[in-house]
């Protein structure tokens, strides 16, 4: 089988070696198992941009390259416009090789990627959906509009589309996934320490406006200055670093909030083992992978309700839903803190549905999506 991977991730070529965004790869392998043939359509960067990367560990010999372009000003807008003819014909060239094609979607290539799938009706077809899947959710119209297609079994046929959460009227195109980082073998019993020691919190994501890392920040630190013995690591990198660390510095929090920038999946690991809660009060998500992790090492969540993110928390049972009210979460968060037999029940019951999500199980539907 040709299995086409069509994606806005790029792929960073180093010395001719292959490199693309680390969570990414993790999937790219399995998919890659039940493929006799594998071809990208994507972007080609120069550099990594700051995106934690890692080598993609096969070869992957035949790569149709799209311009990568955004909407950011008057005169992208232009440049995108003929861009994205070329890119069309290259999605094209790309599909009418494949025996399956498998779109990632949302994104400038992913609207692209939907509407030249069309030309294609008899083609065995995926598609993951990364983003929120929500109907009710306010998002770009490009976003809405490849909702749309994917949606619509007239444009859309022989095509399986995974999405995150379930969510009324959709088509028979629709299943509802998730995304594992963690195996079988990896489980092991938990055990966090007494909520009567150092308090740890910890976010993992791009340091960006959506991720709002300020709003964790201002939480841990309304909980210090009523006396709480907390702590907030943060890992990840972004533009808004800066005015995160001057944010602290302004405030004299440096020993009490962390940024630690990019960490390997094993730093993370520990991290999330030793911590009693991830915190992720984002605005838009897919399937926010920090907080199934932080969920799979007993980390009782404290996430915005965005995306899939009630489902995931069982709309409050196994963790605590912000309202991003910061008086109102300060004193939700506090309401746990006191009972820590709240906050153990909330921890098992998190480790009990994550723990679900493994590898292993992930592989296993993937197979059955590709056989």
């Amino acid at each position: 089988m040709k299995l086409l991977i069509v994606s806005t991730a790029p792929v960073i070529y180093k010395d001719k070696i292959q490199f693309a965004y680390s969570p990414y790869v993790k999937e790219l392998v399995v998919l890659e198992k039940f493929a006799d043939e594998f071809i990208f359509c994507c972007p080609v960067w120069r550099n990594e941009k700051g995106l934690l990367i890692t080598k993609i560990p096969f070869t992957v010999k035949k790569h149709f390259k799209l311009i990568d372009f955004n909407l950011g000003s008057f005169s992208s807008f232009f440049k995108a416009f003929f861009f994205s003819f070329y890119n069309l014909a290259v999605l094209f060239k790309a599909m009418k090789n494949a025996n399956h094609i498998h779109l990632r979607c949302p994104g400038n290539i992913g609207l692209l990627a939907c509407l030249v799938q069309v030309l294609f009706p008899k083609k065995i077809k995926t598609a993951k959906y990364a983003g929120n899947w929500d109907p009710q959710s306010k998002q770009p119209f490009s976003y809405k509009l490849q909702k749309w297609i994917l949606n619509n079994t007239f444009l859309t046929r022989n095509m399986t589309v995974l999405i995150y959460g379930e969510w009324k009227n959709q088509s028979k195109n629709i299943k509802p996934f998730f995304t594992a980082t963690y195996s079988d073998s990896e489980k092991e019993i938990i055990s966090k320490t007494s909520l009567n020691s150092t308090i740890e919190f910890i976010f993992v994501g791009s340091l960006v406006l959506g991720k709002s890392p300020i709003y964790a920040i201002k939480l841990v630190q309304k909980l210090i200055e009523k006396k709480y013995n907390v702590i907030l690591n943060l890992y990840g990198e972004g533009p808004e670093r800066k005015n995160l660390e001057n944010y602290i510095q302004i405030n004299n929090l440096e020993k009490d909030i962390v940024l630690h920038g990019n960490k390997n999946q094993e730093v993370l690991k520990k991290a999330y083992q030793k911590s009693h809660f991830v915190i992720l009060p984002s605005k838009s998500e897919g399937w926010p992978k920090a907080i199934a992790e932080g969920m799979f090492w007993g980390c009782v969540p404290v996430a915005s309700k965005v995306s899939c993110v009630p489902f995931m928390l069982d709309y409050g049972s196994r963790g605590l839903l912000l309202e991003m009210n910061l008086e109102k979460d300060i004193n939700m968060i506090k309401e746990m803190i006191s009972d820590e037999k709240i906050y153990f029940t909330k921890s098992r019951l998190a480790i009990q549905w994550s723990q679900n999500y493994t590898v292993d199980l992930f592989e296993a539907e993937i197979k059955k999506l590709l056989s």
